[in-house]
């Protein structure tokens, strides 16, 4: 059997990190990081481009755009694609290739670790070991592969900052686990014969989180600002009513000048419903608003991004908000 190819592309983050002065930071190539599993030989071949070396708090979505720019010159070259990335980000940035990508029948894995590949205790080599296990499979499209799991690219969240099980798959099944270099499959997304690549993103996206008694003037700045916006609400969703401001008339106002909103829910599990309280259904009955139902607010924001990247006509906004994408929505419109 023919020996793959892959292609291991570095952008920094704690796996590639030395320990300076001021903290950790991205010091090595991925080069550097192939060293140390020389025994990857084994299984495949492996080829190196590092485009840049950042804290993933730094990645914007400039960065997602150059990933997968990358992917796609070097699409024919390669059997799968492993991307090194920092875990503070990088579930936006896998939900944003699921976007950029879409219907890639060759694995694109992103990993990383929350300790550097130099520690003498560290997740990185297993993660690295294991990405590229994932990379050499079958299994198509863009996931992330972290402490043996392998999730969904629209679905994955950091959910623990510090310990190895970082990662967790939000209102959607692990795509399989990899164990002792193999993998156990659950699920095999869909895939095209050809991927669609995209190269377009509006990152003019902002997030608002509801607390008690904020004041929707935070809401009618960020709209004015923005071409869209997200509002993680409370619970299964709504807008409060009390005084402290006017949300309805704020986001009324808003959409009345071209601008989307987005309503979601700062509930990790089983999303949002608007239509159960009367603070979500008469927004939602009333106003021309998405609803981010059981999406996470990683993929809803990248897909936002790259929707409003194609278009900002309201009709096809929403078209496109509603299409699936690598499963990212489940839930009825």
């Amino acid at each position: 059997m023919k020996e793959k190819r892959i292609l291991l592309i570095g952008t920094g983050g704690t796996i590639a990190s030395e320990l300076g002065e001021s903290g950790l930071e991205p010091e090595l190539t991925s080069e550097q990081l192939l060293r140390y599993i020389p025994d990857i030989s084994e299984i495949c071949e492996v080829e190196c481009e590092q485009l840049f070396s950042l804290d993933s708090t730094n990645i914007q979505p400039k960065h997602w755009a150059r990933i997968a720019g990358a992917i796609r010159e070097r699409y024919r070259e390669f059997d799968g694609f492993v991307v090194s990335h920092g875990t503070d980000t990088m579930a936006y940035t896998a939900a944003a290739l699921s976007y950029l990508v879409q219907g890639s029948p060759k694995p694109i894995v992103l990993t990383g670790a929350q300790k550097p590949i130099g520690f003498e205790t560290t997740d990185s080599k297993q993660n690295l070991r294991d990405a590229l296990t994932v990379a050499v499979s079958d299994l198509p499209g863009v996931t992330l592969v972290f402490n043996g799991k392998i999730i969904m690219g629209t679905r994955a969240r950091k959910t623990h900052s510090k310990s190895f099980e970082a990662f967790s798959s939000i209102n959607y099944p692990l795509l399989g686990m990899v164990r002792d270099g193999r993998i156990i499959r659950y699920i095999r997304p869909e895939s095209r014969a050809v991927p669609q690549f995209y190269e377009t993103v509006n990152s003019n996206v902002s997030l608002m989180k509801l607390i008690p008694g904020a004041d929707c003037g935070v809401a009618a700045y960020l709209l004015e600002r923005s071409d869209a916006l997200i509002i993680e609400s409370f619970g299964v969703g709504g807008l409060p009513t009390y005084k402290a401001g006017d949300y309805y008339e704020t986001v009324k106002t808003g959409l009345e000048a071209g601008k989307t909103v987005v309503m979601t829910t700062q509930v990790e599990n089983e999303g949002s419903d608007l239509a159960v309280y009367h603070v979500g259904n008469s927004i939602k009955r009333n106003l021309p608003i998405l609803e981010a139902y059981d999406m996470t607010t990683e993929a809803v924001t990248a897909k936002l991004m790259w929707i409003l990247g194609q278009t900002k006509d309201r009709k096809w906004v929403q078209e496109l908000f509603y299409t699936p994408v690598a499963c990212d929505i489940l839930a009825g419109k």
